[in-house]
């Protein structure tokens, strides 16, 4: 193989993978500033939107629903439980089960937070680009990659 497609294989100006990340990076830097406000860490504010969707969730359907596994979801729900907008219990329906309810707190904060989602639409509002369609294609990308398709 010709020297230079070795080097335009491993060019990390190539890589989709490089530039998912970088994207990935300055999105969640961007959240920042506007989650302190709100006490949450951008995984946190991820657990928070799904509970304000769906209050008294399991935490494993939460965990399928965020792509995390327990060893990441457990201690984010707990410092989401010790600032006091959930509460962890047993399901009435099963002991076994784990579920999540917000607190007052957690309710309160919901309508903080209303205005996260609009401030973040004009950061990127100048972007040339289909923003509900390249999420799609995220999302597709996260289906195949993770052999869900």
């Amino acid at each position: 193989m010709p020297e230079t497609i070795k080097n335009q294989n491993l060019s990390l100006n190539n890589q989709i993978c490089f530039s998912l990340y970088s994207a990935s990076n300055a999105m969640i830097r961007a959240y920042r500033p506007l989650l302190e406000k709100l006490d949450l860490t951008y995984p946190q504010y991820l657990a928070m939107m799904v509970l304000w969707e769906h209050d008294g969730i399991s935490v494993k359907t939460l965990g399928k629903k965020l792509h995390l596994d327990s060893g990441t979801l457990t201690p984010l729900l707990k410092r989401l439980e010790g600032k006091g907008f959930v509460s962890r219990g047993r399901s009435s329906e099963d002991e076994r089960m784990r579920v999540l309810h917000l607190t007052e707190q957690g309710c309160l904060l919901k309508i903080q937070a209303q205005s996260v989602p609009e401030m973040m639409k004009c950061k990127v509002q100048d972007l040339e680009m289909d923003l509900a369609s390249f999420k799609q294609a995220c999302d597709k990308l996260h289906q195949v990659l993770a052999g869900n398709q």
